[in-house]
Protein backbone atom coordinates (compact mmCIF):
# COMPACT_ATOMS: atom_id res chain seq x y z
CA UNK A 1 0.00 0.00 0.00
CA UNK A 2 2.68 2.56 1.06
CA UNK A 3 4.19 1.48 -2.61
CA UNK A 4 1.34 2.21 -4.27
CA UNK A 5 0.45 5.42 -2.36
CA UNK A 6 4.17 6.70 -3.57
CA UNK A 7 3.66 5.72 -7.25
CA UNK A 8 -0.26 7.03 -7.71
CA UNK A 9 1.22 10.20 -6.41
CA UNK A 10 0.58 13.36 -8.57
CA UNK A 11 2.94 16.53 -8.41
CA UNK A 12 2.08 20.23 -9.26
CA UNK A 13 3.16 23.23 -8.57
CA UNK A 14 0.51 25.63 -7.72
CA UNK A 15 0.04 29.03 -6.17
CA UNK A 16 3.98 29.02 -5.96
CA UNK A 17 4.61 25.90 -3.94
CA UNK A 18 4.61 21.70 -4.20
CA UNK A 19 1.06 20.32 -3.85
CA UNK A 20 1.11 16.62 -4.00
CA UNK A 21 -1.96 14.65 -4.27
CA UNK A 22 -1.80 11.20 -3.15
CA UNK A 23 -4.98 8.47 -4.39
CA UNK A 24 -6.44 5.63 -2.87
CA UNK A 25 -3.70 2.89 -2.92
CA UNK A 26 -5.62 0.57 -4.43
CA UNK A 27 -8.69 2.10 -5.94
CA UNK A 28 -8.84 4.10 -9.40
CA UNK A 29 -11.93 6.50 -8.04
CA UNK A 30 -12.36 9.69 -7.15
CA UNK A 31 -14.43 11.52 -4.88
CA UNK A 32 -14.74 8.82 -2.47
CA UNK A 33 -13.50 7.25 0.74
CA UNK A 34 -10.79 5.10 1.26
CA UNK A 35 -12.16 1.80 1.94
CA UNK A 36 -10.47 1.44 5.16
CA UNK A 37 -11.71 4.95 6.15
CA UNK A 38 -15.35 3.79 5.16
CA UNK A 39 -15.17 0.86 7.37
CA UNK A 40 -13.74 2.03 10.48
CA UNK A 41 -16.78 5.09 9.65
CA UNK A 42 -19.56 2.04 9.60
CA UNK A 43 -18.32 0.96 12.24
CA UNK A 44 -18.54 4.00 14.04
CA UNK A 45 -21.94 5.02 12.99
CA UNK A 46 -23.45 1.48 14.24
CA UNK A 47 -22.84 2.72 18.31
CA UNK A 48 -23.00 6.77 17.84
CA UNK A 49 -25.33 8.91 18.98
CA UNK A 50 -27.14 10.41 16.34
CA UNK A 51 -26.29 13.60 14.53
CA UNK A 52 -28.84 15.86 16.07
CA UNK A 53 -28.03 14.66 19.81
CA UNK A 54 -24.46 15.28 19.65
CA UNK A 55 -25.35 18.67 18.13
CA UNK A 56 -27.24 19.37 21.30
CA UNK A 57 -24.80 17.48 23.44
CA UNK A 58 -21.70 20.35 21.93
CA UNK A 59 -24.48 23.43 22.54
CA UNK A 60 -23.86 22.68 26.13
CA UNK A 61 -20.65 24.25 27.60
CA UNK A 62 -20.89 21.48 30.42
CA UNK A 63 -21.57 18.83 28.31
CA UNK A 64 -18.24 19.89 25.83
CA UNK A 65 -16.04 20.02 28.93
CA UNK A 66 -17.03 15.85 29.51
CA UNK A 67 -16.42 15.36 26.05
CA UNK A 68 -12.83 17.08 27.45
CA UNK A 69 -12.71 14.74 29.72
CA UNK A 70 -13.17 11.05 27.80
CA UNK A 71 -10.77 13.00 24.82
CA UNK A 72 -8.33 13.40 28.08
CA UNK A 73 -8.79 9.33 28.61
CA UNK A 74 -7.06 8.51 25.61
CA UNK A 75 -10.05 7.85 23.39
CA UNK A 76 -7.50 10.19 20.34
CA UNK A 77 -4.66 8.14 19.23
CA UNK A 78 -6.15 4.84 20.49
CA UNK A 79 -6.18 3.31 17.40
CA UNK A 80 -3.07 3.23 16.80
CA UNK A 81 -0.36 0.56 16.53
CA UNK A 82 3.49 0.50 17.17
CA UNK A 83 5.33 -0.19 13.97
CA UNK A 84 8.49 0.16 14.48
CA UNK A 85 9.74 -3.16 15.32
CA UNK A 86 12.83 -2.41 17.11
CA UNK A 87 13.82 -0.77 20.17
CA UNK A 88 13.36 3.20 20.69
CA UNK A 89 14.52 4.48 24.04
CA UNK A 90 11.79 6.45 26.14
CA UNK A 91 11.78 8.67 29.30
CA UNK A 92 10.17 10.49 30.83
CA UNK A 93 10.74 13.76 32.19
CA UNK A 94 9.17 17.64 33.94
CA UNK A 95 10.95 20.13 32.62
CA UNK A 96 10.42 24.00 34.07
CA UNK A 97 8.29 26.79 32.06
CA UNK A 98 6.93 30.04 32.52
CA UNK A 99 3.86 28.79 34.52
CA UNK A 100 5.16 25.58 36.28
CA UNK A 101 6.93 22.09 35.12
CA UNK A 102 5.73 20.73 31.95
CA UNK A 103 5.67 16.79 31.45
CA UNK A 104 7.32 15.46 28.19
CA UNK A 105 8.36 12.56 26.58
CA UNK A 106 11.47 11.76 24.72
CA UNK A 107 12.39 9.20 22.34
CA UNK A 108 15.10 8.28 20.78
CA UNK A 109 16.60 5.60 18.19
CA UNK A 110 19.46 3.46 18.43
CA UNK A 111 21.84 6.01 17.22
CA UNK A 112 25.78 7.63 19.36
CA UNK A 113 25.09 10.55 16.68
CA UNK A 114 24.02 13.93 17.50
CA UNK A 115 20.54 13.88 15.91
CA UNK A 116 17.94 16.39 15.01
CA UNK A 117 15.36 16.64 16.93
CA UNK A 118 11.57 17.28 16.93
CA UNK A 119 9.47 18.55 19.45
CA UNK A 120 6.07 16.99 18.55
CA UNK A 121 2.28 18.64 19.99
CA UNK A 122 -0.61 16.09 20.36
CA UNK A 123 -3.89 17.35 18.67
CA UNK A 124 -7.28 17.42 20.86
CA UNK A 125 -9.02 20.33 19.71
CA UNK A 126 -7.16 21.95 22.54
CA UNK A 127 -9.23 20.73 25.00
CA UNK A 128 -7.89 16.86 24.77
CA UNK A 129 -5.67 14.41 23.34
CA UNK A 130 -2.72 12.75 25.64
CA UNK A 131 1.20 12.05 25.01
CA UNK A 132 -0.15 8.38 25.38
CA UNK A 133 -1.85 8.71 22.39
CA UNK A 134 0.71 9.67 20.16
CA UNK A 135 3.05 7.59 21.93
CA UNK A 136 3.12 4.85 18.96
CA UNK A 137 3.35 7.86 15.83
CA UNK A 138 6.34 9.72 18.49
CA UNK A 139 8.39 6.21 18.21
CA UNK A 140 7.58 5.28 14.84
CA UNK A 141 9.16 9.17 13.59
CA UNK A 142 11.91 8.93 15.71
CA UNK A 143 12.55 5.66 14.24
CA UNK A 144 11.81 6.88 10.11
CA UNK A 145 13.57 10.60 11.08
CA UNK A 146 16.93 8.94 12.62
CA UNK A 147 15.47 11.95 15.49
CA UNK A 148 14.95 12.72 19.25
CA UNK A 149 11.36 13.07 19.30
CA UNK A 150 10.36 15.32 22.53
CA UNK A 151 6.10 14.73 23.25
CA UNK A 152 5.38 18.08 24.92
CA UNK A 153 2.24 17.39 28.00
CA UNK A 154 1.23 21.16 27.55
CA UNK A 155 -1.75 22.29 29.39
CA UNK A 156 -5.42 21.97 28.55
CA UNK A 157 -8.28 24.33 28.01
CA UNK A 158 -11.12 25.26 29.33
CA UNK A 159 -9.16 24.83 32.71
CA UNK A 160 -6.16 26.64 31.17
CA UNK A 161 -7.00 28.79 27.77
CA UNK A 162 -5.04 30.37 25.71
CA UNK A 163 -2.13 31.27 25.62
CA UNK A 164 -1.35 28.33 28.46
CA UNK A 165 -0.86 25.45 26.00
CA UNK A 166 1.16 27.70 23.23
CA UNK A 167 3.71 29.13 26.17
CA UNK A 168 4.33 25.66 27.42
CA UNK A 169 5.02 24.16 24.11
CA UNK A 170 7.34 27.30 23.08
CA UNK A 171 9.05 26.50 26.72
CA UNK A 172 9.55 23.08 25.58
CA UNK A 173 11.17 24.20 22.28
CA UNK A 174 13.31 26.71 24.17
CA UNK A 175 14.27 23.92 26.70
CA UNK A 176 15.34 21.19 23.80
CA UNK A 177 17.40 24.07 22.39
CA UNK A 178 19.23 25.02 25.53
CA UNK A 179 19.64 21.45 27.13
CA UNK A 180 20.75 20.20 23.49
CA UNK A 181 23.82 18.79 24.23
CA UNK A 182 22.51 16.84 27.50
CA UNK A 183 19.83 15.37 24.79
CA UNK A 184 22.39 14.90 22.22
CA UNK A 185 20.81 17.00 19.45
CA UNK A 186 22.18 19.20 17.18
CA UNK A 187 20.60 22.41 18.61
CA UNK A 188 20.20 23.75 14.81
CA UNK A 189 18.31 21.22 13.60
CA UNK A 190 14.95 21.60 15.19
CA UNK A 191 11.95 20.94 13.94
CA UNK A 192 8.19 21.66 15.33
CA UNK A 193 5.32 18.91 14.00
CA UNK A 194 1.87 18.37 15.62
CA UNK A 195 -1.74 16.99 14.24
CA UNK A 196 -4.67 19.50 14.28
CA UNK A 197 -4.51 22.01 17.33
CA UNK A 198 -1.14 20.84 18.27
CA UNK A 199 -0.09 21.85 14.46
CA UNK A 200 -1.89 25.54 15.36
CA UNK A 201 1.18 25.03 18.65
CA UNK A 202 3.39 23.98 16.06
CA UNK A 203 2.97 26.78 13.56
CA UNK A 204 2.39 29.83 16.16
CA UNK A 205 5.86 28.36 18.24
CA UNK A 206 7.82 29.19 14.70
CA UNK A 207 5.82 32.04 14.28
CA UNK A 208 6.82 33.18 17.53
CA UNK A 209 10.07 32.17 17.34
CA UNK A 210 11.22 34.21 13.83
CA UNK A 211 9.57 36.82 15.50
CA UNK A 212 11.87 37.26 18.53
CA UNK A 213 14.58 36.60 16.35
CA UNK A 214 15.62 33.38 18.27
CA UNK A 215 16.42 31.64 15.03
CA UNK A 216 15.61 28.07 16.95
CA UNK A 217 13.19 26.46 14.65
CA UNK A 218 14.61 25.33 11.06
CA UNK A 219 11.39 23.22 10.20
CA UNK A 220 7.80 22.50 10.19
CA UNK A 221 5.47 19.77 9.66
CA UNK A 222 1.61 20.72 10.02
CA UNK A 223 -0.30 17.65 10.14
CA UNK A 224 -4.22 18.86 9.11
CA UNK A 225 -3.16 22.03 11.38
CA UNK A 226 -6.17 24.39 12.64
CA UNK A 227 -4.78 28.14 11.33
CA UNK A 228 -8.33 29.80 11.32
CA UNK A 229 -9.77 29.32 14.62
CA UNK A 230 -11.55 32.69 13.83
CA UNK A 231 -12.87 31.41 10.50
CA UNK A 232 -12.29 34.37 8.84
CA UNK A 233 -12.81 35.55 5.16
CA UNK A 234 -9.92 36.54 3.72
CA UNK A 235 -8.74 38.06 0.38
CA UNK A 236 -8.06 34.53 -0.78
CA UNK A 237 -9.57 32.60 1.57
CA UNK A 238 -13.63 31.55 2.13
CA UNK A 239 -14.47 27.99 3.13
CA UNK A 240 -16.95 26.34 0.81
CA UNK A 241 -18.31 22.96 0.26
CA UNK A 242 -17.87 23.58 -3.39
CA UNK A 243 -14.03 22.73 -3.08
CA UNK A 244 -14.98 18.89 -2.11
CA UNK A 245 -15.52 16.25 -5.03
CA UNK A 246 -17.91 14.04 -3.18
CA UNK A 247 -19.55 11.60 -5.81
CA UNK A 248 -20.05 8.11 -3.51
CA UNK A 249 -20.18 8.00 0.34
CA UNK A 250 -22.10 11.35 1.06
CA UNK A 251 -23.32 10.28 4.20
CA UNK A 252 -19.81 9.03 6.00
CA UNK A 253 -17.98 12.39 4.47
CA UNK A 254 -20.47 15.10 5.66
CA UNK A 255 -21.30 14.32 9.05
CA UNK A 256 -17.36 14.63 9.84
CA UNK A 257 -16.80 17.55 7.92
CA UNK A 258 -19.58 19.32 10.05
CA UNK A 259 -18.76 18.11 12.70
CA UNK A 260 -15.36 19.99 13.21
CA UNK A 261 -17.31 22.81 11.58
CA UNK A 262 -19.99 22.99 14.18
CA UNK A 263 -17.05 22.44 16.92
CA UNK A 264 -15.03 25.56 15.97
CA UNK A 265 -17.14 27.98 17.62
CA UNK A 266 -17.77 25.91 21.12
CA UNK A 267 -13.74 25.64 20.97
CA UNK A 268 -13.15 29.70 20.51
CA UNK A 269 -15.23 29.98 23.63
CA UNK A 270 -12.87 27.50 25.65
CA UNK A 271 -9.60 28.35 24.10
CA UNK A 272 -9.74 31.82 23.09
CA UNK A 273 -12.32 32.72 26.02
CA UNK A 274 -12.60 36.38 25.65
CA UNK A 275 -9.51 37.16 23.36
CA UNK A 276 -9.58 37.87 19.93
CA UNK A 277 -9.89 34.70 18.26
CA UNK A 278 -7.94 36.53 15.15
CA UNK A 279 -4.73 36.81 17.30
CA UNK A 280 -1.84 35.26 15.46
CA UNK A 281 -0.97 33.22 17.83
CA UNK A 282 -4.18 31.44 17.37
CA UNK A 283 -4.86 32.01 14.00
CA UNK A 284 -1.68 31.79 12.27
CA UNK A 285 -3.34 32.05 8.73
CA UNK A 286 -3.94 36.23 9.89
CA UNK A 287 -0.37 36.73 10.60
CA UNK A 288 0.50 39.88 8.57
CA UNK A 289 4.06 38.88 7.70
CA UNK A 290 4.86 35.21 7.14
CA UNK A 291 8.62 36.09 5.85
CA UNK A 292 11.28 34.14 7.01
CA UNK A 293 9.66 31.38 8.19
CA UNK A 294 11.09 27.66 8.56
CA UNK A 295 10.40 25.64 5.81
CA UNK A 296 7.08 23.94 5.78
CA UNK A 297 5.67 20.73 5.03
CA UNK A 298 1.51 20.64 5.13
CA UNK A 299 -0.13 17.34 5.31
CA UNK A 300 -3.88 17.27 5.10
CA UNK A 301 -7.18 14.73 4.20
CA UNK A 302 -9.27 14.81 1.40
CA UNK A 303 -12.33 14.81 3.93
CA UNK A 304 -11.60 17.54 6.58
CA UNK A 305 -12.85 21.00 6.83
CA UNK A 306 -9.49 22.18 7.76
CA UNK A 307 -8.54 21.34 4.51
CA UNK A 308 -9.60 24.88 2.78
CA UNK A 309 -7.77 27.22 5.35
CA UNK A 310 -4.39 24.49 5.65
CA UNK A 311 -4.17 25.41 1.65
CA UNK A 312 -4.97 28.88 2.25
CA UNK A 313 -2.06 28.71 4.54
CA UNK A 314 0.24 27.35 2.18
CA UNK A 315 -0.60 29.73 -0.33
CA UNK A 316 0.64 32.57 2.24
CA UNK A 317 3.55 31.02 2.96
CA UNK A 318 5.17 30.69 -0.30
CA UNK A 319 3.45 33.92 -1.19
CA UNK A 320 6.14 35.15 1.66
CA UNK A 321 8.67 33.11 0.39
CA UNK A 322 8.72 30.22 2.84
CA UNK A 323 9.49 27.14 0.78
CA UNK A 324 6.54 25.14 1.23
CA UNK A 325 5.12 21.53 0.21
CA UNK A 326 1.39 20.35 0.62
CA UNK A 327 0.39 16.65 0.29
CA UNK A 328 -3.14 16.03 0.29
CA UNK A 329 -4.10 12.70 1.26
CA UNK A 330 -7.40 11.52 -0.77
CA UNK A 331 -9.83 9.52 0.50
CA UNK A 332 -8.98 10.25 4.28
CA UNK A 333 -11.04 12.15 6.94
CA UNK A 334 -9.40 14.48 9.72
CA UNK A 335 -7.69 12.62 12.25
CA UNK A 336 -6.31 9.80 10.14
CA UNK A 337 -2.95 9.66 11.69
CA UNK A 338 -4.84 8.22 15.04
CA UNK A 339 -4.92 5.06 12.74
CA UNK A 340 -1.28 4.56 12.40
CA UNK A 341 -0.93 0.52 11.16
CA UNK A 342 -4.16 0.54 9.56
CA UNK A 343 -4.55 3.47 7.53
CA UNK A 344 -1.36 3.17 5.18
CA UNK A 345 -1.74 7.19 4.87
CA UNK A 346 -0.80 7.66 8.02
CA UNK A 347 3.19 5.84 8.21
CA UNK A 348 3.41 7.38 4.56
CA UNK A 349 2.92 10.95 6.62
CA UNK A 350 5.35 10.00 8.72
CA UNK A 351 7.54 8.94 5.92
CA UNK A 352 7.25 12.28 4.44
CA UNK A 353 7.65 14.44 7.45
CA UNK A 354 11.50 12.31 7.78
CA UNK A 355 12.37 12.54 4.46
CA UNK A 356 11.10 16.08 4.17
CA UNK A 357 13.82 16.85 7.58
CA UNK A 358 16.35 14.96 5.86
CA UNK A 359 16.61 16.55 3.19
CA UNK A 360 16.01 20.57 4.81
CA UNK A 361 18.83 19.53 7.06
CA UNK A 362 21.18 18.31 4.48
CA UNK A 363 20.38 21.23 2.39
CA UNK A 364 21.50 23.83 5.41
CA UNK A 365 24.79 21.72 5.85
CA UNK A 366 25.46 22.16 2.59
Amino acid sequence: MLSLLRAKSVTQFKDGYDFIVKKIPDSDNDGELDPRVLSVLQQQHQSEISADERKSELADLKAFEKIALRMRAGMMGSGSEDITGTDIETSKLAINGTNGTIPIRIYRPENEKKLPAVVFFHGGAFIGGTVDGMENVCKALSKKAGAVVISVDYRLAPEHPFPAGFVDCLDAVNWTWRSAEQLGVNRNQITVAGDSSGANFAAACALKDKESGAGMIKYQALIYPVVNNAEAITDDFRWSIDEYVINKHYEFIMPGIQEIKDNLEIIRQVYAKNLDASIPYISPLLAEQLNDLPEALILTAEYDYLRLEAEAYARKLSGCGVKTRLIQYNGTNHGFLDKLGLYPQAEDCLDEIAEGIRKCFDSIEQ
